[in-house]
């Protein structure tokens, strides 16, 4: 497996490609996002099991990559549309993935790093009222 077949998958990502896994990363692989934190191969696909379940037509688009002998960063996009909030109106969140690899080159540590507050927080109706007032109050 290499960086750009990873990079691949994730880019043309559908609900039939969770079985997939197991090419991309080792059985044991630890994931880590703002709000899951598991270890395994059935861990990491529950999550994008559900994601599936809660969000519509979510795509991810890998925009850049790092890399070092050490391992990968990317920087993604990852849009989606929500039909509780938002008017159904295509979101977008924008992150970046560590990611570590294995001998036989498959992943086995994927962390992902993006703003809630911003990317996520803000856009809900109640609670995003309250954060954009309490960004203005804090801003310089």
């Amino acid at each position: 497996m290499t960086l750009d077949e990873l990079i691949c998958f994730y880019n043309a990502f559908a609900p039939e490609s969770i079985a997939r896994f197991p090419e991309f990363y080792t059985e044991d692989a630890y994931f880590k996002d703002p709000f899951n934190e598991v270890r395994g191969i059935p861990g990491i696909q529950r999550i994008f099991s559900h994601m599936f379940g809660q969000v519509a037509e979510p795509r991810f688009v890998v925009t850049d990559k790092v890399v070092d002998a050490q391992g990968a960063m990317l920087v993604w996009e990852f849009s989606f549309r929500v039909r509780l909030w938002g008017k159904g109106e295509t979101q977008v969140m924008r992150g970046v993935s560590h990611l570590r690899f294995a001998a036989d080159g498959r992943v086995n540590y994927h962390r992902d790093y993006w703003d809630t507050a911003e990317e996520l927080y803000m856009k809900l109706p109640a609670i995003g009222t309250l954060m954009r007032g309490l960004r203005r109050v804090l801003a310089a």
